[in-house]
């Protein structure tokens, strides 16, 4: 299955994902605005998916799934040395997730002092915080175990199951969100109903993402098990490939947890404003960097084990033109139209017209760096297919640094604003530092094929941005109007500015046909695959 194809699937099951998610923080601005309730469950809702993206998806899949790919050999068919290695890793897995998840809990004051200590400030909230932390964190060891059996799956070129089982959580939320709102409205409990029940419902949904996970390895054929712990070779291989590899995949997630900490110093409603508005970051960046970055791993592992240098720089160039084609235009339009979509979003119930105008600004400093979050899932596989890991972490402690010393610059200067600025900034000079050793390395080149490609992608964002910028006034006066003329008006300024880019960008020559191509072309005949 070609990249194109391997990013339109996981990228198409993260979009159905991300219009959940939409629909999840819709009801939830309306239903706690940016107040006390909606401070303390962010906070108790990053904590496991802050640790979750940054051991699980991101330490663990990197280090794991090249030396999986090797066990399973070039052809990718089942292996009983690699389910057997499989089985070793998740024996240990469990017990340490275990392990991680009591002793922190225990500690969740300390955790939630060290991070939001202005909490104890407002009466009532850092109590509620670490009483909501402690709820959602069981789903950091129920969701990590799913980040392992996607991975699994995963180096098997079956892409879609871990690419679903956002859209369970999702769904999960949804009906607590519901249900917390009309517990509240019957009953009483103020927003702190709607608070406990999302802590309950995230919980709840690491059952069934687990469940299901598990349901659709059995049916693609892989067995794997619990037993005794055994720490073989390969284990202690994995253990040193994952602990530089923790920093070096997990700069993005640490980068959340070191703007939280200076969210959280900032007044009420900061904290949520900049999850909301990380939202409308978070979809391009969902879509097209998680998608190229999840299906770059596996083939690349086995184009490098294969020695064929020719196609690995294929592959990595498709994914830089792929990445950039799909994160320009989106980050321009994100920009120029980001008072539209926050408001047309998000105002409405407890969420002020005030609030959505500060998301606005949020959401134009953070997605001045989503070419930067997307490249950087694109440029880091070439290390750890190459079980390289050290290298990421010093680019990645470099940038952190960076990020943190301009944090103390720019916050008392600009607030949230200048907080989501500065991780943008942060996340470019990462990329660029990254592409810089590539290609020192020799291991990935720009060459002046892509290089022109690029030139000419960004012609046509241009194009697109002058005309998003004479019609989003027009538009301007149905943000705030009934629920259809949102929808008409949002919808209006998305398709526009798609066509615009894609004719310019085929005018110009800005698209590769061979690789468009490589979506309408039919695989060769194999069997039905259910599991796909």
């Amino acid at each position: 299955m070609s990249l194109v194809k391997n990013v339109g699937t996981i990228g198409g099951l993260t979009a159905v994902s991300r219009v959940f998610g939409f629909v999840r923080d819709m009801l939830l601005s309306r239903a706690l605005g940016a107040g006390l309730a909606a401070d303390a469950w962010q906070l108790a809702f990053t904590l496991p998916n802050t640790f979750r993206r940054l051991f699980a998806e991101g330490a663990f899949s990197v280090a794991f799934v090249p030396m999986y790919t090797r066990k399973l050999g070039a052809t990718g068919d089942d292996d009983v040395s690699a389910d057997e290695f499989a089985t070793d890793v998740l024996s240990i897995f469990v017990w340490v997730l275990l392990a991680f998840s009591a002793l922190c809990m225990i500690a969740m004051p300390g955790i939630v002092w060290a991070l939001a200590r202005e909490y104890q400030d407002v009466p009532g909230k850092f109590d509620l915080a670490v009483t909501l932390s402690r709820i959602t964190f069981p789903y950091l060891a129920l969701v990590s175990l799913v980040a392992m059996l996607s991975g699994v799956l995963n180096a098997r070129s079956k892409f879609a199951p871990g690419a679903f089982v956002p859209v369970l959580l999702n769904i999960v939320l949804i009906a607590a969100i519901l249900s917390g709102a009309a517990w509240r409205d019957r009953i009483g409990g103020g927003d702190v109903s709607v608070a406990y029940a999302l802590a309950i419902g995230l919980a709840t949904a690491g059952v069934f993402q687990l469940a299901y996970m598990w349901w659709s390895m059995r049916r693609a054929g892989v067995k794997l098990k619990v037993t005794t712990p055994r720490i073989t070779p390969e284990v202690k291989r994995l253990g040193v490939l994952i602990l530089p590899a923790t920093f070096g995949a997990g700069i993005y997630q640490i980068s959340q947890l070191v703007d939280t900490f200076f969210a959280t110093s900032l007044p009420q409603g900061s904290l949520t404003l900049l999850k909301f508005a990380d939202r409308l970051n978070q979809m391009p960046l969902g879509i097209f960097g998680i998608a190229l970055g999840t299906a770059i791993l596996p083939m690349l592992a086995r184009h490098i084990q294969s020695d064929n240098r020719s196609e690995a720089q294929r592959l990595q160039a498709n994914a830089v033109e792929i990445g950039t084609l799909l994160t320009l235009p989106c980050a321009v339009a994100l920009s120029i139209c980001a008072e539209a979509f926050s408001t047309g979003l998000f105002q409405g119930g407890k969420m002020t017209l005030a609030d959505t105008t500060l998301m606005g600004q949020i959401v134009i400093a953070l997605v001045a760096g989503l070419p930067a979050y997307v490249l950087i899932k694109v440029f880091q596989p070439a290390f750890f297919s190459r079980e390289d890991t050290r290298t990421p972490v010093f680019v990645a402690a470099g940038a952190l640094v960076f990020n943190i010393a301009l944090n103390f610059y720019v916050v008392p200067r600009y607030g949230i604003v200048g907080l989501a600025a500065a991780t943008a900034i942060s996340a470019s000079l990462n990329v660029i530092t990254l592409c810089i050793i590539l290609q020192l390395r020799g291991w990935f080149r720009i060459t002046a094929k892509l290089a022109s490609r690029i030139a000419r992608q960004i012609v046509a964002t241009a194009i697109m941005g002058a005309m998003l910028w004479y019609l989003t006034p027009a538009l301007m006066p149905y943000w705030t109007g009934h629920a259809f003329e949102r929808v008409w008006s949002l919808l209006a300024i998305t398709l526009a500015g798609a066509i615009v880019f894609f004719v310019s960008a085929f005018l110009l020559g800005a698209l590769d046909k061979d690789l468009i191509g490589q979506l309408r072309r039919k695989p060769p005949k194999k069997p039905v695959d259910l599991s796909e």
